[in-house]
Formats: structure tokens, sequence, C-alpha cells
């Protein structure tokens, strides 16, 4: 509802206009009322109203003497009526110059009085969405700045304009926000994954409030991912007067109580300030892909999970480095022995438990520096997504002998792959998928599974030619392609989302904001300027 503030020194004037028309049925409300211009400054200083109609002759402070005082003092930015008789049409004149949108003359007629009223509610109602919009731009260009921070390809503009346009602080830490899965969200599609994304965002915003610009929408660059991202400052929990773990549980419980469904954190590693937030990032990043490994949790802290004690934790180095020697070698027989070494000596040694998680997770690490070894282009979240997805099955167990073998024999062929020259020629045949599909859900795994290539490797190959992953090269098509069409065609932008490829209009909207700096409406009306 929109707010009112009725000014007059005649009582009977104020009643009158109260009882005149249905300001409920209009989409107004009267807040408050006034005998003069001094009263309503008072009331205006402490409340804020969207329309303001006054009498232009009042004691103490005209009419036009509230008004000029609360535009010259930027006290409020609220519609602003006259009243006035016929003698005072001259006055009338002067309040316009200064921002009065309108003027009605006494005895206020009905139906005069609803115009305007109209008018305001329509002016307001575009405002409102220009601000919105500008909001949307804002966040969406703020959004772009952090992830350039947390893939470490920013410079000193990007970290500047994150600090100028974000509270932070020391301690700071990126956390990573996702759905648990369940049988109800496998089942699930593109469009309602989106909005249940969509749902989740909201309400980490909500959590917030005014440091709502710490949430990131759609970080990943997996476009199977549904995640939100957090940038996590100590000022936070300092504010709420708790600890840092009481703070995240706290925010934690919010989340499933609003949504109704089991959410995860992946706390990244604190770094002393938000320009080492790519460090966090990628702990987070890790921790994500240990998730195969690892009892399930709500929350995982990343110096929990790979802490070290140096004082009662074995680790057998030795028999590790044998294993990813042969898983190096990509010799199958040597990998199982190899295996069957590692399981003996944990055994001997009476490694179980978290000791055995240290094991594994060296292994892990080591793992992911070969990959890098063979390629420095190889992207490491990438990577880690292949780790996490390879080999583990339902049912089998982390600290598994088969589990391990199983797993290091793919990872030796991976490895293989990595280090053959592919055909360049399967990256014009995706190309050509794009150009030809770009409207369908397409994704790098479907496209690996028809040209036969491993998707992970796929990925690198795309990253080193384009310097985008695929998921960024179809985004960035389908936006030429939604351009070209707000500029040649009178279709909705609706419409238009859908023929590129978005079922839901406001993630289109973020997406074009993101890649052309405006909305599509601002877009087409300038002609592609």
């Amino acid at each position: 509802m929109l707010q009112v503030l009725l000014v007059d020194d005649e009582p009977f004037i104020v009643q009158g206009l109260s009882v005149l028309i249905d300001w409920e049925k209009e989409g107004y409300e009267i807040a408050a009322t006034a005998a003069d211009g001094s009263e309503a400054l008072e009331y205006l200083k402490e409340h804020t109203v969207d329309l303001i109609i006054a009498d232009i002759k009042m004691p103490v402070l005209t009419g036009i003497e509230l008004l000029q005082k609360i535009r010259r003092e930027e006290i409020s930015d609220a519609y602003f009526v006259i009243l006035s008789g016929y003698s005072d049409f001259g006055y009338a004149q002067q309040a316009i110059r200064y921002t009065c949108m309108d003027y009605v003359l006494k005895p206020v007629e009905k139906e005069e009085l609803l115009g305007i009223l109209r008018k305001v509610a329509k002016m307001s109602e575009s405002s409102m969405q220009d601000a919105r919009n500008k909001q949307k731009f804002e966040q969406a260009y703020l959004a772009r700045n952090v992830m350039s921070l947390l893939f470490g390809k920013s410079d000193g503009v990007n970290l500047d304009y994150v600090k100028n346009h974000m509270q932070l602080s020391e301690g700071v830490r990126y956390i990573d926000i996702e759905f648990c899965e369940t049988m109800e969200l496998e089942e699930q599609e593109e469009g309602e994954l989106r909005k249940l994304q969509r749902r989740l965002y909201q309400a980490c915003q909500d959590f917030l409030k005014e440091d709502e610009g710490h949430c990131i929408f759609d970080v990943s660059q997996d476009e199977k991912s549904y995640d939100i991202g957090f940038i996590y400052c100590d000022y936070m929990a300092a504010k709420q007067e708790c600890t840092e773990e009481e703070y995240l549980w706290g925010f934690h419980k919010n989340l499933e109580t609003v949504l109704q469904h089991p959410v995860r954190m992946l706390v990244g590693k604190k770094v002393a300030d938000i320009s080492a937030v790519a460090k966090s990032y990628s702990a987070s990043c890790v921790l994500k892909s240990l998730e195969a490994f690892r009892e399930k949790k709500a929350v995982y802290f990343y110096e929990e999970e790979v802490q070290i004690n140096q004082g009662g934790i074995v680790l057998c180095k030795q028999s590790l480095d044998a294993l990813l020697a042969a898983i190096e070698q990509n010799g199958k027989t040597e990998i199982r022995k190899c295996v069957d070494q590692l399981y003996e000596e944990m055994r001997r040694m009476g490694v179980i438990g978290d000791t055995m998680n240290l094991n594994i997770n060296y292994l892990l690490f080591q793992l992911i520096h070969l990959a890098t070894e063979q390629d420095d282009c190889v992207n490491q979240e990438e990577i880690l997504h292949y780790i996490s997805e390879s080999s583990f099955e339902e049912g089998i167990l982390r600290g598994s002998r088969a589990h391990l073998a199983r797993f290091a024999i793919e990872y030796g062929d991976y490895l293989t792959q990595l280090r053959k020259n592919v055909s360049r020629g399967v990256l014009a045949e995706i190309e050509r998928e794009v150009r030809e599909n770009y409207a369908e859900n397409l994704t790098l795994r479907e496209l690996s599974q028809k040209y036969y290539v491993n998707s992970a490797y796929l990925g690198q190959l795309f990253r080193k030619k384009y310097g985008i992953s695929f998921k960024e090269y179809l985004n960035n098509y389908r936006m030429e392609q939604a351009a070209q069409k707000l500029l040649r065609t009178d279709d909705k932008i609706y419409q238009i989302a859908q023929e590129v490829g978005y079922k839901d209009l406001d993630y289109f909207i973020n997406r074009f904001i993101a890649a052309k700096g405006c909305t599509p409406a601002k877009f087409r009306k300038q002609g592609g300027k």
C-alpha cells in the first residue's frame, strides 16, 4: 500500500479527503494527518511516505515552504500534490517549479483526485521497477567481480569494486550452500530445480538482510549444480555476539526451516581478507569432491575435514607414493598390487577411522597434482569434480579395498587420456552442436558421451581453446542470439527467453544483465547500444 500524508489547517478538509474516496481500493493508506507544514515536517523526519497532499496556505509553515524544505534538505522524495483555491494559482505555479507533480482546486472533486492518485500509482510502480532493475544490475555486476576473485582471475579493479560495494572485515571464508540429494530432488526437472535454487537464494538473502550482497547466485561452473555462494566475514558472528560455528549452524537451521528441505554447507578455509578468497573457494571445492568419501554431514568445515594431527596420525607415505607411481604409469596389475600393499600396511599399523581418511586425502591431493603436471591449463575444480564422480557407487563405502582399486585404475586411464593429443575436431563438432541446438539442455557430459571423450578432459580442452568453460560458452552464445532476436523481432521477452533455452525468466534476465550490462527491455529500447 502506498502511504499518504494529508496536511491542512482546516480539519473538515482533512476529514472530507479521508472519506471522499476508498483509499484502500486504490492501493493507498492514510499514514497520518498534520495541521500545518511544521507538524508535517516533524513527521517526515521520522517516517517515510509515498504521497503528500498539502494545502498551499497554512500557518507556521505553508505548503510551498514545506515542499521547498523537504526537497532542499532531502528529507523526502514523496510525490507532492498542492491543494489550492482559484486565487492561489500563482502560488501553485511556483510549487510546480519545486517538483510538485500536480495541484487540485478546492473544493476537491472525487474524479479529479482519483485521476491524480492513479497517475501517482502508475509513476510509483514504474519508479519501483526501475529501482528493482537497477538493483538487479548492481547485484549481477557485484557478483561478476566477486566471482573473478573466487576464480583467481581478478585485478585491482575487481578487488577495489568489491571492497567499495561490500561490507568486509578480516577473517573471510567462502561457503558453498546446496540442497542435499533426495529422491524428490532427483525427480525434478531443470526448470523446477532452478526455482528451488532461487528459493534458496531468497532464503539466504532474507537471513543476511543488509549483508545480502554477500550471497551469490549460481557460482558453480557445473551446469548441473544448483548451489549458492556465500562470503562470510568474522564481523557477522561478532554482530550477533556468537561464535563462528554458532552463526553458521544458526544460518543452516534457518534455511532448512524456511525451505523444508535439507541443505548442506561446505565451509572453505579461513583467509585473512577478501583478496585471498580464491584459496577459500578452492578449499570449498575440495570439500565437495571429498563428499563421496565421507560420512554425510550438514556442515563441513575445511579445517576439521583435512586436519593433520602431527602427534598421532600415521601416514603410509611409502605405500601411497608407490600406488601413485603405478597410477601414473597406468599399470593395472601394479595398481592392484600397490592397493593390496597399502591396505596391508594400514592393517599392520592399526590405521582406522580418521587416520584412514588422512591417508586417502593425501592420495587424492597428489592425484590432482599429477593431473596438473600433465597440462598446466588443467582446471583443478573440474578435476575435483571428476574425482568425486568416478567409481563411487552407492553401497561402496570409503575405505573399501575394491573401491579404491577400481577408482585408481580408472584414474590411470584418465591420466593416459589426458596425455594424448585428442583430436581438436571434436571441438568443431561441439561448436556445431551449440549453433544448431543451443536452445536445448546441452551438457558437457552428454556431449562427451556422444563423441566418446572423457567429460573432464573435454572440459580442459574447451577451456584451453576458448579461455572459458563450456557452460560460459553456451550462455554467451545464447545471449548473442537473444540480443539479435530483441533487435530483429517483436517477440515478448519471455518468448525470447524460451526460444534461446531459458524457462526461468528471472534467470534469463540476470544472465542478460551480466552479459550486456543492462536489462533486455533497455537493450531493445536503446537499439543494442
